[in-house]
């Protein structure tokens, strides 16, 4: 026996007969509300009722009932049942509405965070520049004097060359020519700008150490809040990531090396975004792919005890990724010898050319 959930009902088949079946109702509102149980991963009410002992299930979300195994239920068809193709239409309009309808979970809106602080930097780093050249045009030195934020506010706040001078207790002749009050009133709109970028981009971070805290604690622990929520961004969510092979997570972010290396057989990536963590980039070329290899694995055992609310565990991931990394660099301690280049064919020992006698 094997339970086979549809879209319009749920069926205790044996072989390709159906031996009982439980239909939905015919309302598309309540079958769309079983449909979107189900895919939230739920147990609808029919399947525990048909359930029997020692069977088989065709959805892996059926496990507590059943063993689940392959099974073709093509032969189940809706006509056979009184249904048309037009009810299936409304149950999934439906369905569509529920699902658009439901909140957003905490770490899509983090990945959605992280995103947005991405747009911020390079907004941040066109109008910094734009900036810096325009302004320089009047006080070239305050490139040296102030960076970033304080650069931004020094020009917005107090604009004049002198009164930043006086400010910062600084004495110099500054080599810069002279803007008319109506110019420096531009530029200051501009530096006004780009410290009001400044301040939200700090409020996103703020959001993201907050929310990354809640949500993957083990996950955030290890690497860091903000690489934390690029991952679930990748991933598309925080049970995503959960369900990813370590090898998967160890590359995300180098798809498009990936692709390449498919398809033109150029050297494969050993790592992707995780390059960010110290563990990595601080790490030997030699040794990187080695320890990305180890740290997708404890990423993998971080997410899945965070996406299942487990116990923190993140201490004891970073001292066995520590022990990992000074094995590694004991093992390894000398980048590998390259290989002699293979001598092409023909190219090898010739007989001397000569006059036969």
């Amino acid at each position: 026996m094997i339970l086979v959930t549809k879209w319009f009902g749920v069926f205790l088949c044996e072989g390709e007969e159906v031996r009982r079946y439980k239909l939905f109702e015919k309302d598309p509102k309540l079958v769309a509300r079983k449909l979107a149980a189900v895919q939230r991963g739920e147990v609808l009410p029919e399947e525990r009722e048909l359930a029997v002992r020692r069977m088989k299930v065709a959805d892996p979300r059926l496990k507590a009932l059943g063993k689940p195994a392959v099974f073709d239920s093509s032969f189940i068809r809706p006509e056979a049942y009184g249904l048309t193709a037009e009810h299936m239409q409304r149950v999934m309009l439906e369905l569509g509405k529920i699902r658009v309808r439901e909140p957003l979970s905490e770490d899509r809106s983090i990945a959605q965070a992280i995103r947005a602080t991405d747009d911020l930097i390079e907004e941040i780093n066109l109008l910094s520049e734009r900036l810096h050249e325009w302004y320089g045009v009047y006080f070239p030195e305050l490139g040296d004097l102030a960076k970033d934020a304080e650069y931004a506010r020094l020009v917005c706040e107090l604009g004049e060359r002198q009164a930043i001078l006086e400010h910062l207790g600084v004495a110099l002749e500054s080599v810069g020519t002279d803007l008319v009050p109506r110019d420096l009133e531009v530029v200051q709109g501009v530096a006004r700008t780009l410290l009001e970028l400044y301040r939200r981009k700090e409020a996103l971070d703020a959001y993201i150490l907050e929310g990354m805290e809640r949500v993957a604690p083990n996950l955030s622990a290890l690497l860091s809040p903000n690489l934390a929520a690029r991952l679930i961004a990748l991933a598309g969510g925080l049970q995503r990531l959960a369900r990813l092979p370590s090898s998967t997570v160890q590359l995300l972010g180098a798809e498009k090396a990936l692709f390449l290396h498919l398809r033109s057989g150029k050297r494969p990536p050993k790592h992707g975004v995780i390059f960010q963590h110290p563990w990595v980039n601080r790490s030997p070329y030699w040794q990187r792919g080695k320890v990305a290899r180890s740290l997708g694995a404890k990423i993998s055992i971080a997410a899945r005890v965070d996406a299942y609310h487990g116990e923190p565990i993140a201490d004891q991931l970073k001292e066995q990724m520590e022990r990992r990394i000074a094995e590694i660099r004991e093992r390894y301690p000398d980048p590998p010898r390259r290989e002699r280049s293979q001598q092409r064919p023909g190219q090898g020992h010739q007989r001397p050319q000569g006059r036969r006698r």
